[in-house]
């Protein structure tokens, strides 16, 4: 953010661009500066310095998420080598709780941006589809997670989580953006 007075136009727009308050966008530049060592963009390795996702088990697929040019609305495939501070802030709005006073239209289309922001997370290919076999990799990473769960024992719970998927959404899941919910399109093509 630049000079005062074009520091306030900026942080108007970036207002009305994320829903954030000032004050909020304020508390997340110095955050934004703080993670970047105060560069203008930040780099995957700079979210190693994040001791709260130090344990996380989808650690990878968050910092992922922050660098994939669908989340960015910037192309639909593909992954940005740095981000600046809006598409930080643009991220970081799908994590903003839902506003109570939001008529039903922004609350549609505010839930499914942030379920087309997960998809994205779980899609680790971009092909636009969730394969069983990329259900499979999460369930297993959020399980690697627990010390008290062995490896095999995660497999084993990921299988059954990915047979009870296969009952719903044989062989890949993908979104169908049309209509007034998110749904999962059947395809049956079995990926196993």
């Amino acid at each position: 953010m630049g000079s005062s007075q074009s520091t306030s136009e900026e942080v108007r727009e970036l207002v009305g661009k994320t829903g954030f308050s000032s004050d909020q966008i304020e508390q997340l530049h110095r955050r934004f500066k703080q993670l970047s060592g105060n560069q203008l963009t930040i780099r995957k390795e700079n979210f190693n310095n994040i001791p709260d996702l130090e344990l996380n088990p989808i650690r990878s697929k968050i910092i992922r998420a922050f660098f994939d040019n669908r989340n960015l609305r910037k192309a639909p495939t593909g992954l940005a080598d740095e981000i600046n501070f809006e598409d930080f802030l643009t991220i970081m709005s799908y994590f903003r709780p839902i506003e109570t006073n939001m008529d039903e239209e922004q609350l549609e289309h505010c839930r499914k941006e942030k379920l087309r922001f997960l998809f994205h997370m779980y899609d680790s290919d971009s092909d636009g589809r969730i394969t069983l076999e990329e259900y499979r990799n999460v369930v297993e990473e959020l399980l690697s997670g627990n010390p008290h769960i062995e490896k095999e024992s995660a497999r084993s719970i990921a299988d059954g989580a990915m047979m009870e998927a296969a009952s719903v959404c044989v062989g890949q899941m993908h979104p169908e953006w049309s209509g007034e919910v998110f749904q999962l399109r059947k395809a049956y093509v079995c990926v196993f």
